[in-house]
């Protein structure tokens, strides 16, 4: 059967699934795998499942069309103006809802973006942003390197505004830029002074900022990378624009999956307090990924529940430290570098590939392929560099958002899989560089 051009770049499976269907029970299925590969929360959910069962409450409302999402976007208005204080209230009106955050950038880089545009990513970045904003918008990614430089540091405006020139010399259009903030998969906050600079970039060349704040409230203190201390979180909704950037050229998403641990319940927002016409021409694209009216109703209930919340937040943020404090010390202990200073998210960011290497005589020639091989024959499922746009070879993100007992059993395995000194002769699985779909990473 004839497809489109556009479906026919997609019809090859991606093997990963497989390997997510085969998942680790303790007793059911111990030799399944072990996935630290995607970015879910698993340490609250006991917690947010008692919340739901207590105040479900379903009315008859839930059943129809609604009122247009109107109750979600004033919870979502009054939460957000409050925990990402931000400097002028937002209001309903400056909140479009879609399903899942993934929605939501791929309806920015629609409204910015004409085809053949680019939209600025800077190296490594979140694995599935490249087809969010490419696969059905025609826009195309101008993506950054850093080189020694610190991705999030000082110096990456300058290679911001090289590339922008870069592209400009090669004329092509550049119409916004896409940051992921708090970084995934670094797990740090861009410092203010390096926000401000980019929102002066932004204005100098009139682009759109995209500020992803998915993780915005999945941060906290970092016990063991002290010095320099991490830079502390802060929403670019927080800071005062004047004299800095037309406020229409700055937008945030943010979304239930991150900081409520709640990626099945599949809700985004695009927050933008200053361009209507942007928020006019988004309220018939958001129908195509509307919102389902029970999970309206579940997020009202959630973020109207102000005590609930903060001790919610709370909790979360001394789980995920603990758990950071953990898993770095792992790392130390089995002679695994990682990226320090992280202070939100719930991953790391660790060269495997240099120490996988240590214990080979033969040197693969692909590096992430090795690694990946070995992990994946210790059923262990990671996140590989390759995906996220690493611009050095061996690194992995490792999820540590999760009970104790299935942590420990995968960190064994990865343990197992980089310290081998037997090479594969074929690899487990061929994943090669495909990218899972936004959400699953």
């Amino acid at each position: 059967m004839a497809l489109s051009t556009r479906a026919s770049k997609l019809t090859t499976p991606d093997p990963s699934f497989s390997i997510l269907k085969n998942a680790y029970h303790p007793t059911l299925n111990p030799s399944g795998h072990i996935n630290l590969a995607v970015a879910e929360n698993n340490l609250m959910h006991t917690l947010l499942q008692s919340h739901l069962h207590a105040h479900l409450h379903v009315p008859t409302s839930a059943f129809t069309y609604g009122d247009f999402w109107q109750r979600g976007r004033s919870a979502i208005a009054t939460f957000l103006t409050k925990h990402l204080r931000a400097v002028n209230p937002i209001k309903p009106e400056h909140v479009a809802l879609a399903s899942g955050c993934t929605s939501a950038v791929e309806h920015l880089a629609w409204a910015f973006a004409d085809p053949g545009d680019l939209i600025l990513l800077g190296r490594p970045y979140y694995g599935a942003f490249p087809w969010d904003a490419t696969i059905r918008t025609g826009a195309r990614l101008g993506y950054v390197d850093f080189g020694d430089d610190d991705p999030l540091g000082s110096t990456c405006v300058k290679k911001y505004e090289d590339r922008i020139l870069e592209a400009k010399a090669n004329g092509e259009k550049v119409s916004a830029l896409l940051l992921c903030h708090p970084h995934n998969p670094l797990g740090r906050c861009y410092p203010l002074p390096v926000l401000i600079d980019l929102l002066k970039l932004c204005n100098k060349y009139k682009l759109h900022l995209i500020s992803d704040e998915i993780y915005a409230l999945s941060v906290f203190e970092n016990t063991v990378d002290t010095e320099p201390p991490p830079a502390p979180f802060h929403s670019v909704l927080s800071i005062d624009l004047t004299g800095l950037i037309d406020p229409a050229y700055v937008h945030v998403i943010w979304g239930m999956s991150k900081d409520f641990g709640a990626n099945g319940l599949r809700l985004g927002a695009v927050i933008s307090q200053h361009n209507v016409d942007l928020m006019t021409a988004l309220f018939p694209l958001v129908l195509l990924t509307s919102v389902s009216s029970l999970s309206e109703h579940v997020l009202a209930n959630l973020l109207e529940d102000d005590a609930w919340v903060e001790e919610y937040i709370k909790e979360n943020q001394r789980k995920l430290s603990s758990c950071y404090e953990y898993i770095s010390t792992w790392a130390k202990t089995n002679d695994i570098v990682y990226a320090p200073g992280v202070n939100a998210g719930f991953f790391i960011w660790a060269d495997l590939g240099r120490t996988f290497l240590k214990h080979q005589k033969d040197k693969p020639e692909d590096v992430d392929k090795a690694v990946m091989d070995a992990l994946l024959r210790q059923k262990v499922f990671l996140a590989s560099g390759a995906r996220f746009g690493s611009e050095r070879p061996g690194w992995f993100r490792i999820v540590f958002s999760h009970e104790r007992e299935y942590l420990d059993e995968g960190l064994k395995r990865i343990v197992a899989a980089v310290t081998t000194s037997e090479p594969a002769k074929e690899s487990a699985v061929d994943l090669g560089h495909g990218v899972l779909t936004a959400d699953e990473l």
